[in-house]
């Protein structure tokens, strides 16, 4: 079953690889989505009728495993091609699969027409196969098979219009970028191997468990221990899932095509990083120096992310934005020792998410392509369905009492506020940190909603005749809506009665130890908190709906509309230098003095050597006699006078 659900997809692709050009727009459709569809199937069955069902193991964690065999063995060093289903892999694989299927529908209908047709779809199906070997993986080395496969898909993806210098662009800096936080992840990887002895994830839980906790202090950071580990790990996390300083990647994505968009931005890719920070939760409660730096890149990527989501006037790169900073929200949450509070999110995040994604991409496609805010205007009428499914998806986003994003943030700002692994003073003020954020998420989203749908129609609205979207393209919207309104259902607090799902569900694999066992807050807290949170995200509400429906064409700030000009500082402080230095320090050093000439100089010799060569051979035979003659000499000296 667990093998299925990653060769249905896998097959898909190949398929459509192969035969994609002559199969049609229609029978490549229905070869994309019933391949992921297979694929959530399988996710499905074997959640609820395997694990489910499952008897925990002595550790008290329900798994289903699959063992396809061992990839390699050297020495002590052994990998196996094993698969996991357990509770956290079961739930990634039920979002990635579910909401990756409403993906794929939508863009059946978003992409008609397109040259690539084919293309896009092998490459989106080959984005959830590699997706689903990622998180399935039952050891550290498989799961980098499926970390670089979501970056290669994300290369072909958001390169898909690759005669578009903004796309090739795009598509190389996400590459470069993952590449620089793949490193971390493989120098993390060989370290635990190191210590544990395995790349196995239950026998690297099992050692980890079993250390003493780290000093919380600068002189862990180089010790070599989990705390290195931990960094290294965080820089594989910053990579993937976008914190600074490798977070500049993700809004130049935007250039793909917006199922693209949804998909990288909501249920894959950007995700792995806070699932591998859930799945190392043990090493990271081992590390608190490394936790602490955990949480506070964060929430300033949370924080930083949110003021310039403010200034963005592309309906895409304002969602971009908000994923960077919901993503600083969750690795913060991890930061804080709150890992299911980050899963939590990560879910809920997927259904809001890739609603708006995807709203986004039913607004470009019925005003021909047109992306800026300022532009639009007055779509309500004009599109009820796509208005009032991102209607859900901006007040989930934002913190609405009620719905799933209400939910999940506040258990972020719950279990941060009450951290018993971050000092008092620190769990403090990232709680206040992660309120301005979310003050600032209702406020740049009331900012899309207004520019988008309501007011008078502006320019891009007038020119064109604005249609809704067809069915094949709202009833994902629809589904999603729904999801984004239910989805908190799965960790109603304890202030309301209950037992959050997800985290008694999650508890045997993200259970801190006994050095960090936290007391529980009181509900009074709970429900004084979470009155603190409600009152900031209806403030941001109102005051969104205040301000910009009265001065829709408000300029933000300089700095905020520049993104605080750090492409700009990266381009002046690394690539231009590395640039001069590879075109002329290098260059001229290194490859005409030494490689050229070192080069030149072999040829040059053998050229002189053939000529020699080839003069010997004349042709004449007296030539050939007197060669004869003095190698007899040579040798008849030899024996005469080298013996003596």
């Amino acid at each position: 079953m667990l093998t299925l659900m990653i060769v249905a997809p896998l097959v898909g692709a190949l398929i459509l690889t192969l035969a994609g050009r002559r199969l049609g727009e229609r029978l490549t459709g229905v070869i994309a989505c019933l391949s992921v569809a297979v694929a959530a199937g399988c996710a499905f069955v074997a959640f609820f009728s395997r694990l489910l069902p499952a008897a925990p193991d002595a550790e008290g964690v329900r798994r289903v495993t699959e063992r396809l065999g061992t990839w390699f063995s050297v020495g002590s060093f052994s990998a196996d091609f094993g698969l996991v289903l357990d509770p956290l892999s079961g739930v990634m694989a039920l979002f990635i699969t579910g909401v990756g299927l409403l993906i794929h529908v939508f863009a059946t209908g978003y992409m008609h027409g397109d040259a690539g047709y084919a293309r896009f779809f092998a490459a989106l199906n080959l984005f959830v196969a590699a997706m689903l070997t990622l998180v399935l993986a039952d050891n550290l080395l498989l799961l980098f098979v499926g970390w670089e496969g979501v970056g290669v898909c994300s290369y072909l993806l958001i390169g898909h219009y690759f005669t578009r210098d903004e796309a090739a662009d795009a598509a190389r800096k996400a590459f470069v970028y993952n590449r620089i936080g793949d490193a971390g992840l493989v120098l993390a990887t060989l370290a635990l191997f190191t210590q544990a002895g395995s790349v196995s994830f239950a026998a690297i839980a099992r050692w980890a468990a079993q250390q003493p906790v780290e000093a919380l202090g600068w002189a862990a950071v180089g010790a070599g221990g989990l705390t290195t580990v931990g960094l290294l790990l965080l820089l594989g996390v910053a990579g993937k899932s976008a914190q600074i300083p490798l977070f500049v990647w993700l809004p130049d994505a935007m250039a793909g095509p917006t199922p693209v968009s949804a998909l990288i931005h909501a249920a894959t890719m950007v995700t792995a990083g806070v699932y591998l920070l859930v799945r190392l939760n043990v090493v990271f409660l081992r590390a608190p120096t490394a936790l602490m730096v955990v949480a506070v890149v964060g929430a300033a990527t949370a924080l930083m992310a949110a003021t310039i989501a403010l200034g963005q006037d592309d309906i895409k790169k304002v969602l971009a934005y908000s994923t960077v900073s919901q993503l600083g929200l969750m690795v913060m949450a991890c930061g804080a020792g709150a890992f299911t509070a980050g899963l939590f999110h990560v879910t809920t995040h997927a259904f809001f998410k890739a609603l708006l994604f995807l709203g986004a991409g039913s607004v470009i496609h019925a005003l021909h392509e047109e992306q800026h805010l300022r532009r639009m205007g007055g779509l309500r009428q004009f599109m009820p369905v796509t208005y009032w499914t991102m209607t859900a998806g901006w007040l989930a986003i934002a913190g609405f009492p009620l719905f799933a994003g209400f939910f999940s943030k506040d258990e972020i700002l719950l279990e941060t506020f009450t951290s018993a692994v971050l000092p008092g003073g620190l769990a403090k003020a990232l709680w206040a940190v992660g309120l301005l954020t979310s003050f600032l998420t209702a406020l740049y989203m009331t900012r899309l909603m207004a520019l988008t749908f309501h007011g008078e129609p502006r320019e891009a609205v007038a020119h064109v005749q604005p249609h809704e979207s067809p069915p094949v393209m709202t009833a994902p919207l629809v589904a999603l809506a729904l999801l984004s309104v239910l989805g908190g259902a799965l960790g109603l607090p304890e202030a309301f009665g209950q037992h959050p799902w997800m985290r008694e569900f999650l508890t045997p694999l993200v259970a801190a130890p006994s050095e960090f066992a936290r007391e529980a807050a009181s509900h009074a807290l709970e429900l004084a908190l979470m009155g603190v949170s409600t009152v900031v995200a209806l403030a941001g509400l109102a005051a969104g709906w205040l301000f910009f429906t009265r001065r829709p064409l408000w300029e933000a700030p300089r700095v905020w509309q520049a993104k605080y000009w750090v492409d700009e500082a990266y381009e002046a402080a690394i690539a231009r230098p590395l640039r001069l230095l590879a075109e002329r320090g290098l260059w001229l050093g290194l490859d005409v003095s030494i490689l050229d000439g070192l080069v030149g100089g072999v040829g040059r010799s053998l050229a002189g050597l053939g000529a020699t060569l080839r003069d010997m051979q004349s042709g004449y035979a007296r030539g050939y006699v007197v060669m004869i003659f003095i190698a007899a000499l040579l040798i008849l000296s030899y024996f005469v006078f080298g013996q003596g």
